[in-house]
């Protein structure tokens, strides 16, 4: 067992402020307000194991936005000369160092960490300088494979991300058509693993399951705004992003099989459902 992950424990013993439940590191303290009514001697609940304030292990129903080793999105919610506070879904919230900040953090951003156990001190702290977790050989993933995709950082070519928690990504930005922040979860899908193990990937799947999902995106546009929407082949690719989140080019294409479908109707006003 180690601090900072979930696990299922049974209750040993009842005290006036809580119950003490069984574990490969003693007996963990579950405070009263996180037992459920009905729970007694024998029960095994699942909780998050930590230390509180005091050093002391603690156990809490509460969910954790990430155990350790995990790299999530978190918002900083104080701040001390020696570092920030991020809140990640327990009442102690998460310390980042300020020596692990990339840039120095301020109240009300968010940031992208990884949550590690300082094994100094024996508690859970997060950093900012993620680069140096990422796998950068043996990079199991095939090209045209889902994948997810946590932005992390904004380049010139593109947006950085971490993928499946493992490794480097990069989206290109002549490839985004829709908002894209740091922080974000999406999916993604993989469009070639390179030689120094970073991969390049895309929002959108390629060829058919491509077309077919901006199909639907234009059905569901056209749901939503009375069957009728002033748009076709003579718009710009400005408004076609702007409405639709798509390329001119992929936009052409999904008109193009929904007339095959004879789903639609297409005319110098725009589309309509058929």
């Amino acid at each position: 067992m180690e601090i900072g992950r979930y696990y299922e424990l049974e209750v040993a013993r009842e005290v006036d402020f809580g119950m003490y439940l069984n574990s490969d590191l003693g007996d963990i303290l579950l405070p009263q307000k996180y037992i459920a009514e009905g729970t007694e001697i024998g029960t095994r609940i699942r909780v998050f194991v930590y230390k509180d304030t005091e050093d002391r292990l603690i156990a809490t129903t509460e969910d954790a936005l990430g155990e350790v080793g995990d790299i999530v999105s978190l918002e900083v919610v104080d701040k001390t000369p020696h570092g920030a506070f991020m809140h990640w879904g327990l009442i102690k919230d998460l310390f980042v160092p300020k020596k692990e900040q990339p840039q120095l953090f301020n109240i009300g951003e968010r940031h992208i960490v990884r949550i590690c156990l300082d094994y100094k001190t024996d508690r859970l702290i997060g950093t900012g300088k993620i680069t140096g977790f990422l796998k950068k050989d043996k990079v199991d993933l095939k090209e045209g494979q889902e994948v997810e995709a946590l932005i992390y950082a904004q380049s010139d070519l593109g947006y950085k991300t971490v993928v499946n928690q493992k490794y480097s990504g990069l989206i290109y930005a002549n490839e985004v058509y829709d908002n894209v922040t740091i922080g974000d979860q999406r999916k993604a899908y993989v469009k070639r693993v390179r030689e120094d193990g970073k991969v390049d990937l895309s929002l959108k799947a390629a060829g058919k399951q491509a077309i077919d999902a901006d199909m639907e995106v234009i059905l569901d546009l056209l749901r939503l705004n009375n069957n009728k929407l002033p748009y076709h082949d003579k718009s710009s690719p400005e408004e076609i992003k702007y409405f639709f989140k798509l390329s001119k080019k992929a936009f052409k294409k999904a008109v193009g099989g929904l007339l095959k479908k004879e789903l639609i109707k297409l005319d110098e006003k725009g589309i309509e459902t058929v």
